[in-house]
This record gives C-alpha cells, structure tokens and sequence, in this order.
C-alpha cells in the first residue's frame, strides 16, 4: 500500500476531478445514465433489514428488485471495469441468510465473472445472545471481461523478508520478491501482519470513529480507498448507486477519480455535500487508510476485569465448592 499522502496535496487535487452527488430513486436514474461510462461500481446496497430508508420484503422479492438494478449496473459499466457489492447477512427470525451466496447467482446469470470473494472483518458490532456475534462482511469483485483494470502495485504491502533470495535454479544468489512489496491476499487487514492472516480487518464505523454520521450502515472510506486504488485510474470514473453519506464520493476525489453517487434520502445527500466539502477545506477528520488499529494494553482500566464481575465470580465459585 502506498504511504498516505500529505493532506495538503490532497486538498489541492480534489479541484481537479468531477463529483456528482443525485437524489432520486436508484434505478430510475441508471436509465438515465449511458453505457459503458464507469470502470468501478462500488457499493453497500439495503440490506432487507427494515432500516429507516429500507421497506423490509420477503427475501425473494428484495433480490427480484435487486436484480433489476443490477441489470443496469452492469450496462453502465465500461468492459475493462468491475462491480464491488458489499454485503452483510439478512437474518429472519434467527435463521441467517449469506446475502452474498444470493447475489453471486444473479451476477453469474449476467456473464460476470468472480474475481475475489473479500472477507472485511471488524472487531465491533451487535451482539448476539443465540448465535455467535457476526463480526465479517463480504466483497464480491466482478469484472465485465477479462480485460480489466488492475493496479497491483498501488496496493501491494511490504514484503515480510525483502531480502529473501532464490536457493537454487537459473535465479540462485537473486532477490525472489518485489521491490514494491507482495500481493496482499483477498482477506485484508490495515497492517501487514493482519494481512498475513488475510484478512481486511478495518474497523467499522461506531460513535468512536473520525467518520461517524447519522447515517446507521456507513462503510468507512478506508474500505472504498483500497478498491479504487487497485480497481480505477485516476481521471476514471466511479459509481456509487447507494451512496449514502458519500463515503464513495470522498475515497474516488481524495484520489483523483470522478464519481456519481446516487441516494434518495435527502438528509444523507446534505450530510454527503457536507463532508465534500469539508474534505476540499481540509477540515473533514478521516481515519489514514494504513492506521493499526487501537488495542488496549493490559494496564488500561477498560481492559481489566471489572472488580464486580470478580466478586460475583469468587461468590459462584465459592457456592459450587458447597
């Protein structure tokens, strides 16, 4: 991954590319858009969950109209580009359903092809009482042809030995890896040794995150950033059909790319213009794209075993012994 750019040389490309932000309903203003326009379609759809700005359905007819949007996203992509649909589990009455073991059908109905399944994991969430804690969401990147966009060094990690060698064979005695690091895996995480583990462990947005709005299922920049990086060129165009509080909008103008997206609900298209803005005027706090993620140390009051739970512990145990 590359090393994070100064912000004020952020700040003075964000002039320099187009960003587009529609309110209206999301598949009527794909009809509207022309084909072939965007080489990466990112984005988190509704969920089937009954979210303020969702109509919870049955799970067949949610991905019946699912598919429509997705007919025209695909028109919309330009053949070197990729679509990157991120998606959670729908649960219904405790039974969990893989929205994205659903959606790899409809995608291979239309002739795209899987390239990466990536598995983002966070450390925080709800918790369950009658099932383990869900703590990952998916990835699914497609692509249109196989003749795509792939920037593989803007994404590469540093090498765990850099000084390994070849032991044998015509190379003997020479460097075996990449001045510019390895391929990271299709499970990443901010630091290497996470992504060692593939794993993409970036934390959610929660009330303690630099990003943090209204908006109850915001993705962090961070996760859109790293696909557009590896997935776009700058001057490209990215698309967000979903956009939300922008979040895709602010990763594709932080690096140069164009962006359209598209949202119904005018309070997040406020809150979307907002921290635009904020981003060009250097005043909008985001979380730096190779920032190790926070652990307390053993001494931290907020890492220790509460006295309360030790003293009920001693009593039970105390009791058993009876």
């Amino acid at each position: 991954m590359k090393a994070e750019e100064p912000f004020e040389e952020i700040i003075n490309q964000v002039y320099s590319t187009e960003n587009k932000l529609i309110l209206g309903d999301t598949l009527k203003t794909l009809k509207t858009l022309p084909d072939n326009k965007f080489d990466l379609i990112i984005t988190s759809p509704p969920y089937n969950v009954g979210k303020e700005y969702e109509t919870k359905t049955s799970i067949e007819k949610y991905l019946k109209q699912q598919e429509e949007v997705i007919e025209e996203l695909i028109r919309v992509t330009s053949n070197k580009g990729s679509i990157c649909w991120q998606v959670g589990n729908y649960v219904n009455k405790g039974e969990v359903f893989p929205l994205d073991m659903f959606y790899y059908q409809i995608f291979k109905k239309y002739g795209l092809k899987l390239r990466n399944r990536i598995i983002w994991h966070f450390g925080h969430g709800l918790h369950a009482s009658n099932r383990f804690s869900g703590r990952y969401e998916t990835i699914l990147w497609f692509t249109k042809s196989d003749e795509y966009i792939f920037n593989l060094d803007d994404v590469r990690v540093p090498s765990k030995y850099p000084g390994k060698r070849h032991f044998k064979g015509d190379k003997k005695g020479q460097l075996s890896g990449n001045p510019n690091g390895k391929n990271p895996s299709d499970i990443w995480e901010i630091i290497i040794r996470d992504w060692e583990q593939e794993l993409w462990d970036i934390p959610n947005v929660k009330s303690n995150h630099p990003e943090k709005t209204e908006h109850p299922c915001q993705y962090p920049i961070e996760l859109v950033e790293r696909c557009i990086l590896a997935l776009t060129n700058k001057g490209g165009w990215v698309l967000d059909p979903y956009v939300g509080v922008g979040s895709t909008i602010l990763a594709a103008t932080k690096n140069e790319r164009n962006s359209i997206g598209i949202e119904k609900e005018k309070k997040y298209i406020d809150t979307a213009s907002k921290r635009i803005r904020d981003l060009k005027e250097g005043r909008l706090k985001l979380r730096p794209i190779n920032k190790p993620i926070h652990k307390p140390k053993p001494n931290d009051k907020i890492a220790k075993k509460p006295e309360e739970w030790q003293s009920s512990l001693f009593n039970k145990n105390e009791k058993g012994k009876g």
